[in-house]
């Protein structure tokens, strides 16, 4: 490690996008984060009670995978103490486990010295993942399109969306392998080329700033949603009604629970108030892109951590 400390910063993402599946995904500003010391043995720590109850040791999830990336180039990681803290709900669909992943390659390659590239890293994060749509947005920032095969990962970074975002997150947890075990294993022919239209028409309509149209691509999915629904009573329901509070269109947030509404610039506030008044049971909250992917800032023997920022 070339200083005594590190942090690492990463934003949450939401993926999919309504059709866009497993291939579109949003950066968030919700963040994980890691203050890295050098220590005796390996340890983690945290103060955030999102995080409470992670494994403390060479078990925790970002150890795992630093060690992976470690295997996979031959090399050894220095023993620290990570103290992360995190303001992204785990298993709610906003990212947590892509995150984690990309955290923990960043980690990897700063503890290594071998200055990985963003297309190795964004190879490693998909191969763990099985998907590019949650990792690349933390990776990169902003908004990503990509694919992925055992062969090859290839994405397309297309900027910072100027829309702002309402978050219901629900207290319920979904895990990820439930809400995949809904889906079925084939589509219909015709099904897959209206689902793949609708996907192109979503992204194209990004592209060009016209976000209603956008909206209507959401409402229109037939990859995940109709599916998923059979597990979140209410969201096709939810979805379709957003546009009278002013919305653009939602989406189910990756694997959900949580449902995300692309609002107008400047008008976030007033839908977040009408929503939370309409949805109690969920927690109601604004959001925007992140415009950054990972962050790494480094500090001499002398400096605190908490300086960083």
């Amino acid at each position: 490690m070339k200083a005594q400390a590190l942090r690492i910063s990463v934003p949450a993402s939401s993926a999919n996008l309504g059709p866009g599946f497993d291939s579109i995904g949003l950066a968030v500003d919700r963040y994980l984060t890691l203050d890295v010391t050098q220590a005796a043995e390996w340890s983690f720590t945290t103060s955030s009670p999102v995080l409470e109850g992670v494994p403390e040791g060479k078990n925790n999830v970002i150890f795992e995978i630093a060690a992976h990336i470690a295997k996979k180039m031959n090399r050894d990681l220095p023993p620290c103490h990570v103290h992360m803290s995190s303001d992204i709900p785990l298993a709610r669909g906003l990212g947590s486990s892509a995150a984690a992943t990309i955290a923990a390659i960043e980690l990897a390659d700063q503890l290594m010295g071998t200055e990985l590239s963003q297309d190795d890293k964004m190879r490693f994060a998909s191969l763990w993942e099985g998907h590019p749509d949650n990792v690349g947005p933390c990776l990169f920032g902003g908004l990503i399109v990509g694919t992925h095969s055992p062969d090859a990962t290839d994405i397309v970074h297309l900027g910072v969306p100027d829309v702002e975002m309402v978050m219901l997150v629900p207290d319920e947890r979904l895990m990820t392998k439930e809400a995949r075990g809904i889906l079925p294993r084939q589509l219909e022919y015709h099904q897959a080329i209206k689902g793949s239209s609708i996907s192109n028409v979503l992204v194209a309509a990004i592209m060009s700033g016209d976000w209603e149209l956008a909206g209507r691509m959401m409402r229109r999915d037939v990859f995940h949603h109709p599916y998923r629904a059979e597990l979140l009573p209410g969201l096709t329901e939810m979805l379709k009604g957003m546009n009278e509070y002013g919305a653009y269109g939602a989406a189910l947030s990756g694997a959900g629970p949580t449902v995300l509404c692309f609002v107008p610039k400047g008008e976030g506030e007033r839908i977040r108030e009408a929503l939370a008044a309409d949805y109690p049971h969920f927690d109601v909250q604004l959001a925007q892109p992140a415009p950054r992917g990972v962050q790494v800032y480094t500090f001499k023997e002398s400096e605190q951590v908490n300086a960083a920022l």
